[in-house]
């Protein structure tokens, strides 16, 4: 990755304004595509092999999506919490629609994903960005999208098209995509088999996790009563959110309803009363599936920040 730091702010507004969203790269500079002259090629193990340009693409069905898109952080640090995380709106056309047209065999598994990105990464030099899903998730609710926020994407986030996995890291979210590679086994490669993955297997699925918004880390605010907000998220529906001030019992905040978002972050608010002085502050979300955040030493710990009321 970039060795640009953390982003140290998460905007507190539902969809996150593109000029406040994170940017990682892991190849060096974003590779300069001509949109006129792009092309997506579908190969593999697939009964009738395509090549889509842009105005192709842009024919076929068209969906919008709003999802969290989260940074997992450094793949030589997993358990380093970096909460780097959006909310978007994406546009493009379902990557099910792509693979209907190019009939995979009954012998494809995997679906690999690459982008136009070349460089140096780790002790690998003139690599490309690679990754992979199973067949069926890449089956399911990927989109190959080309807008943002309702405009073209930016360069720095994958111009002019790249692939967006709703409820999974953004490490698998390629973008600059140029190729999908339908195969009956997963690609060898740094990406895929050597770094980002835990405990065996590729990092995929987010993991449960929360974030404090307001106040922020480090803020000096007003006593007295004070509304906490922030965002919550997973792979599944969020089931709760507790807050606990200076070491007290958790409470449960209040969560707001997203029903026709359901990759979205949840919005959780929590009323309180500060007196003068420092104050600690922690947030943990549970989700549907009875994940609950952790304690620190995971990438997604239970978040905290210190405020002074004045």
């Amino acid at each position: 990755m970039s060795p640009r730091p953390p982003d140290p702010r998460t905007p507190p507004s539902a969809v996150t304004p593109v000029d406040s969203v994170f940017v990682r790269t892991h190849l060096g500079a974003p590779p300069e595509l001509d949109a006129a002259e792009w092309e997506l090629r579908v190969e593999g193990l697939v009964e009738h092999p395509l090549t889509l340009d842009l105005p192709a693409l842009l024919a076929l069905p068209q969906h919008h999506l709003t999802s969290v898109h989260e940074c997992f952080g450094s793949p030589f640090a997993p358990d380093v919490p970096t909460r780097a995380v959006t909310n978007l709106e994406w546009t493009g056309a379902p990557l099910s629609t792509v693979l209907d047209r190019a009939r995979p065999t009954g012998a494809a598994r995997h679906v690999w994903f690459e982008g136009a990105d070349h460089g140096d990464f780790a002790d690998e030099k003139g690599i490309g960005y690679v990754k992979d899903l199973p067949l069926a998730r890449a089956h399911a609710d990927v989109l190959l999208a080309h807008s943002l926020n309702g405009a073209p994407l930016p360069v720095q986030h994958g111009f002019p098209v790249r692939a967006v996995v709703p409820h999974m890291f953004g490490t698998n979210s390629v973008k600059w995509l140029t190729r999908l590679v339908v195969s009956d086994v997963r690609p060898d490669h740094l990406f895929t088999t050597r770094l980002y993955n835990r405990d065996g297997h590729p990092v995929r699925d987010v993991d449960v996790n929360s974030k404090l918004l307001t106040p922020y880390d480090g803020d000096e605010i007003p006593s007295g009563d004070v509304e906490l907000t922030g965002r919550a998220w997973s792979t599944s529906a969020v089931a709760g959110v507790e807050v606990s001030v200076d070491d007290t019992p958790w409470r449960p905040a209040e969560l707001e309803p997203t029903p026709q978002l359901p990759y979205a972050w949840t919005r959780f608010t929590l009323d309180t009363t500060l007196s003068p002085g420092p104050h600690r502050i922690r947030s943990r979300a549970t989700d549907t599936q009875g994940r609950i955040q952790p304690p620190p030493g995971a990438r997604n710990s239970v978040h905290e920040i210190e405020v002074r009321a004045r």
